[in-house]
């Protein structure tokens, strides 16, 4: 509602718990109003409120609901004439606590699976299960366990078809008491006997532990006061314990981040090392499973270090000694047995080199995601990671930049709490790196980011005084690749504006006359749309795939090129594809990688100063797969105050993700909750 003279934006909104809406005010020319805020509500919410508003009209809903929904009143008030008033009505619903339980999962023929949703609703609330194929496989009744004082939770069970004619790709959804709030576990469905879940991952293990498990430091959780100034755990961390290295003596430690094991710096040298962590043990300290106590950790807040790294001296008998990490074995027996444990190869790991980023398939075994496979995207990354001194990120610490890091490609590679996982050549079990942190956009495009392991083990060697090296087996073994990103569509969806479709089709009439030869193999051009700058418009220039070796200039008019093999019949019928095929992984030459090095160090300062740039690194064009391109990530909230198409004559390729982060969901777009955040 708006009174006269002052106008109010939405007018109505409806969103879940883990969302936020800004409101505007206006007044009746349009410019903006300035305003004060109000919010009331006649439903009850119980002790969990309403919701807040800032000074720019940003609402945040309360964390969670004691009823299906929620009705808010927003109001703004002018600041010359309070009397003066606009409305806006919000409609809060109940919001999934974190990604579905599994997020991911590989399930044989006839194999089932437990699949589980909290929600952010108390006492009541439902969850509907749909499967994307009605003949892939078959869902049990839902069942939900409620209570005044827990969050709902409602479970499935998922049965895999039992005959299967080829692999098959399956999401489950999950949608939250019938609103458009939904979840999805992706599952791959394979004749090759494989099971695989992060559940593994994720429970409480009996003897000696297999790594690659849930853990963390038993002082990692957050305390809050309530209205009568009671103390009680509102929120808690957990990560990976990645691996088993050990000195020159052979006193052998849990290797896993400094964030994870050492809290980013805040925890004390001596603290115990939990299995499960507490995010996984209802944020109940001095119960869990102590594993370890923290001995070495490379402080963040130096510009001397360049790991995120921290080691944990092991309680005698608590860890397997031969260094064997989850689900990197054979499978089981018996219909539903997952992956067993097997040990990496000892010593220093492996080395990145223009001859293995080719063909190399990296893994890792992580709590969250559990067993997942990609290919390198970039590699001499530099990048910016923001840390915190509390679990709910609500206190800033350090904001470091890392150098020289490897990015994995896919939105499913990692999540937040496979913090720590060891990646590893899928090949030959040689280690890669340490994963650390990861960000995505939310709409199927992700990086994950590892310290290279050398430098890992470096780095912890000079804390120790003494010389590291990774425990495990002398023989090199394959494990399981199981890439759950590889049917996710990576060519660019984003519509060109009018102005971008114009200046496509002018480029390409210069291009015509400029480029096209068929005698030297270039056979015509057409507007269309970069795959390096989803968004911007771009030149196709089709190559004769007989006789692709021809450079093309990087831009032409301004505008980018895209590189095309194809032959002279399909441009005739209008089958010529739009863009190139990209094989995953980095193919190129190591003068073209030290080249583009070279470039990507001498610019990384220059771009990294503005603040929307968190990233800078090398990989490989999208427009042209030929060559090299730098990569540079950009703050997905912000704009950069240029967007150069090439720099020194390399192409550059922009990846746009949130920020990346290492404690809450990589989804960082969404206001996450803590399902430890009701007090027992």
């Amino acid at each position: 509602m708006n009174s006269a003279g002052l106008f109010l934006t939405p007018a109505t909104a409806s969103l879940s718990t883990t969302e936020q809406v800004r409101l505007k005010a206006f007044l009746p020319d349009g410019s903006p109003a300035d305003v004060t805020w109000s919010i009331a509500s006649s439903q009850s919410n119980a002790s969990m409120g309403i919701g807040s508003m800032d000074a720019s009209g940003l609402y945040t809903p309360p964390s969670a609901l004691a009823s299906d929904s929620l009705m808010v009143q927003v109001t703004a008030h002018l600041q010359q004439d309070p009397a003066r008033t606009a409305t806006s009505m919000i409609t809060v619903t109940p919001g999934f606590l974190q990604s579905l339980l599994p997020e991911n999962a590989a399930l044989a023929a006839g194999a089932s699976l437990e699949i589980s949703a909290q929600i952010a609703e108390v006492g009541g609330g439902s969850v509907h299960w749909d499967v994307s194929d009605s003949n892939a496989g078959a869902l049990s009744s839902s069942t939900c366990s409620r209570g005044a004082h827990q969050y709902t939770v409602c479970k499935v069970i998922y049965t895999a078809p039992a005959l299967l004619t080829a692999p098959q790709a399956v999401n489950v959804t999950a949608t939250v008491n019938n609103t458009r709030t939904q979840s999805r576990v992706h599952l791959l469905l394979n004749n090759e006997g494989i099971n695989s879940n992060a559940l593994t991952n994720q429970s409480t293990q009996t003897g000696p532990i297999s790594l690659g498990a849930s853990g963390g430091n038993d002082t990692d959780y957050d305390v809050f006061k309530d209205g009568s100034g009671n103390s009680y755990i509102a929120d808690c961390c957990g990560g990976t314990l990645g691996a088993l290295v050990e000195d020159t003596s052979h006193n052998q430690y849990i290797l896993s981040n400094n964030h994870v094991l050492a809290e980013s710096d805040q925890a004390k040298i001596g603290d115990s090392i939990d299995q499960p962590g507490l995010i996984d043990h209802a944020c109940h300290p001095l119960t869990a499973r102590p594993v370890g106590t923290l001995r070495y950790y490379v402080p963040l807040a130096s510009p001397q270090t360049n790991v995120d790294a921290a080691l944990a001296s092991v309680v005698p008998g608590a860890v397997s000694p031969d260094g064997s990490i989850l689900q990197l074995g054979m499978q089981g027996t018996g219909s539903n047995e997952t992956l067993g444990s097997a040990p990496p190869v000892a010593g220093s790991g492996e080395a990145l080199t223009a001859e293995n980023l080719g063909r190399i398939r990296v893994v890792k075994s992580g709590r969250t995601t559990g067993l997942t496979c990609s290919t390198i995207e970039t590699i001499n990354l530099n990048v910016k990671v923001d840390y915190y001194k509390d679990c709910a990120e609500t206190q800033p610490y350090y904001t470091k930049t890392f150098t020289g890091q490897i990015g994995i490609g896919g939105d499913r590679f990692s999540d937040s709490g496979d913090s720590g996982s060891l990646v590893l050549d899928a090949g030959n079990a040689q280690a890669i790196g340490l994963f650390y942190a990861g960000g995505t956009d939310g709409d199927g495009h992700g990086l994950s980011v590892a310290n290279p392991i050398g430098d890992v083990l470096s780095e912890l060697s000079k804390q120790a005084g003494t010389k590291l090296s990774l425990v495990g087996t002398h023989a090199p073994h394959a494990i399981a690749c199981l890439d759950y990103d590889r049917n996710i569509q990576t060519t660019p969806a984003i519509e060109l504006p009018p102005l971008a479709q114009t200046q496509a089709i002018n480029a390409a009439r210069i291009a015509s006359a400029s480029l096209v030869n068929h005698e030297k193999g270039v056979l015509g051009v057409a507007a269309g749309k970069s795959a390096d700058a989803p968004g911007e418009a771009a030149v196709i220039v089709y190559l004769d795939k007989n006789n692709s070796t021809r450079s093309i200039p990087a831009t032409v008019a301004g505008v980018r090129t895209v590189v095309v093999p194809t032959d002279a019949a399909s441009i005739a019928n209008g089958s010529a594809p739009k863009f190139p095929v990209v094989h995953p992984g980095i193919h190129l030459s190591a003068s073209e990688l030290s080249a583009a090095t070279a470039t990507a160090n001498r610019y990384a300062p220059q771009l990294m100063a503005d603040p929307a740039i968190f990233g800078v690194g090398v990989t490989q064009s999208q427009d042209d797969p030929r060559e090299a391109a730098l990569l540079v990530l950009v703050d997905m909230d912000k704009t950069p105050r240029s967007m150069p198409a090439v720099l020194d004559g390399l192409r550059v390729r922009y990846m746009r993700l949130h920020r990346f982060h290492v404690t809450k969901s990589k989804h960082a777009g969404a206001r996450t909750v803590s399902a430890c955040s009701l007090r027992e």
